[in-house]
């Protein structure tokens, strides 16, 4: 009976594998699906936590960072040029972000006189469709100082 029910779930697995890159990502095209199969579910679900596909979201999102640690290397970025860098891709002004402030707030920010305190954090991460840490500096691990965490940052 056990046996059955392990074929079963074999061919159940194989069937989802041809749509979707479960497991660990091997290839840079398994990579890309994975992160495009990610965006499509997250585009479709949003933030609903108890949808049915959260937990696949989870272990996409497992597989391509497991993947981004060992193939993908950025440079460490500060919270201010990160959200910089955002700006900059959604074409955005200073007075365009009133979730962080006044647009004497954002000049603050981003020229480093004032740190990005946590609701900041927060409101910026929801609008720009990104996890918080993005705008957290993290230090690089001890044993190999010019990695970091990728992030993805860019237009939705």
């Amino acid at each position: 009976m056990l046996a059955k029910y392990i074929r079963e779930a074999h061919a159940d697995y194989r069937r989802i594998r041809r749509r979707i890159p479960l497991g660990p990502l091997r290839t840079e095209a398994e990579y890309h699906r994975a992160v495009a199969m990610l965006d499509e579910i997250v585009d479709e679900i949003g933030e609903q936590e108890t949808h049915p596909l959260a937990d696949l979201v989870e272990t996409l999102a497992l597989a391509i960072s497991a993947y981004e640690e060992v193939h993908v290397s950025i440079p460490v970025s500060s919270g201010p040029e990160i959200l910089r860098s955002l700006m900059e891709d959604h074409e955005l002004s200073q007075a365009d972000l009133p979730e962080v402030g006044s647009q004497g707030v954002v000049s603050e920010i981003l020229s480093g006189k004032r740190d990005l305190n946590v609701r900041q954090i927060a409101r910026l991460a929801a609008r720009f469709g990104v996890s918080p840490a993005v705008f957290l500096q993290m230090p690089a691990p001890a044993h190999h100082p010019s990695r970091r965490k990728q992030v993805h940052v860019g237009k939705k």
